[in-house]
């Protein structure tokens, strides 16, 4: 079986975490978001992996490179953003025979994609409480009969998770007109194999979609769930580790620091003297973490410094940024209401009580900020000392 993995799209709804770099090569713990997917896929025995690649793509190709865990790995451009079934077409030279569909920036359950594969034609589905929001799948019978965009009345509670294995009779159904939103769609594909064929409907234990910043931070808490403690690195015998942390070869727990798995620090980093790091975080590679610093639930991108005397919980950090000493992230509302987020303009529920801050590459906070939650720092932001920050910069 070949996997086609999507991984082209500029991810404007996570900017600014994707200004410079591709969505699906945003890190969720141990290794790019995109990596998780083709993970899945191998681990599912596919036979080549094609990425569709797009903007920013020497990243996605500097890190898969022509092989990957000893699976051929091809590249296909998309040079315009036209939709799904548009990205699977640029791939179709690849393509002789059977293939399956995935998104680059999605996490799957690995074990439906082994399914999938085993089950083809078929389609990935997750039972969901209120499926008028999505495209949901009819049944007849465990075989897919329809699938339904956001219908007032759902026929059932499947909704369609992006996940495909098609007959290679599904290649010549790939040039499909534009839809009222203007893309070329995947489920278009998807019908005519439901005509020709019976599909499989393989339904997901679990399956997010990474749109947006919460949800990267909600990916991170995912994978770092699955962590086995190990420790490679140089941990003082001063430092306090309980529960799955896992130290990579290469980092540095100084003395004094307190480490509440489940938490992963990568080669590189440094943590401490006096740290206490805690609760799904990732310390990215060359992070540096000061004296009687706080990390809670966060995401920490590679090169990235908190300074001494902080405090970051449930934010994200982009590479390089420079947290300037005494910063304090707030990450709760008075009124406990959930935190909001602006997302391409427009101020939207995070749906999470406890939401920091999101910084892009680069920003720098001067010493003693305060910074409120649900702020958006975009790309090589600065504050002033003591300032307290409250709206997006």
């Amino acid at each position: 079986m070949q996997a086609v993995v999507l991984t082209a799209g500029q991810g404007t709804r996570i900017r600014p975490l994707s200004a410079a770099l591709p969505k699906p090569m945003l890190p969720v713990a141990d290794r790019p978001l995109a990596a998780h997917t083709v993970d899945a896929a191998v681990d599912a025995g596919a036979d080549e992996i094609i990425l569709v690649v797009g903007y920013e793509a020497d990243t996605v190709r500097d890190y898969f490179g022509a092989e990957y865990r000893g699976v051929p790995v091809s590249y296909a451009v998309q040079t315009e953003q036209a939709g799904t079934a548009h990205a699977v077409d640029t791939a179709r030279e690849h393509l002789d025979g059977p293939f399956a569909v995935l998104n680059g920036d999605n996490l799957y359950d690995p074990d439906a994609i082994g399914r999938l594969f085993e089950n083809g034609p078929a389609v990935c589905a997750i039972e969901v409480d209120d499926p008028r929001n999505y495209g949901v799948l009819s049944t007849d019978d465990d075989t897919v009969v329809d699938i339904i965009e956001k219908p007032a009345d759902p026929p059932t509670n499947l909704a369609n998770a992006g996940a495909y294995a098609f007959p290679e009779a599904a290649q010549e159904w790939l040039e499909v007109p534009e839809s009222d939103r203007g893309e070329h769609e995947i489920t278009d594909v998807l019908a005519s194999v439901v005509d020709q064929f019976a599909v499989t409907p393989v339904t997901l234990e679990r399956w997010l979609d990474v749109g947006r910043p919460w949800e990267l931070l909600e990916a991170n808490e995912w994978k770092c769930s699955e962590l086995n403690r190990r420790i490679d690195g140089d941990v003082s015998d001063g430092a306090t580790l309980s529960g799955d942390v896992v130290v990579e070869s290469g980092a540095t727990v100084k003395s004094g620091a307190v480490i509440e798995g489940p938490v992963l620090i990568r080669s590189g980093a440094t943590v401490g003297p006096n740290a206490h790091v805690r609760g799904a975080t990732l310390i990215g590679e060359d992070v540096e973490i000061g004296n009687a610093v706080e990390v809670k639930n966060s995401v920490l991108s590679r090169g990235t410094s908190v300074s001494h005397l902080s405090s970051v919980g449930d934010s994200v950090l982009g590479r390089n940024v420079n947290v300037g000493a005494g910063t304090n992230v707030a990450n709760r509302r008075h009124d406990d209401e959930t935190i909001e987020f602006t997302v391409k303009g427009d101020r939207v529920s995070t749906g999470r009580q406890t939401f920091g801050v999101v910084a892009g590459d680069g920003v720098k906070t001067g010493i003693n900020t305060s910074l409120t939650p649900g702020l958006k720092l975009t790309t090589g932001a600065t504050t002033r000392f003591g300032e307290t920050v409250d709206r997006d910069r």
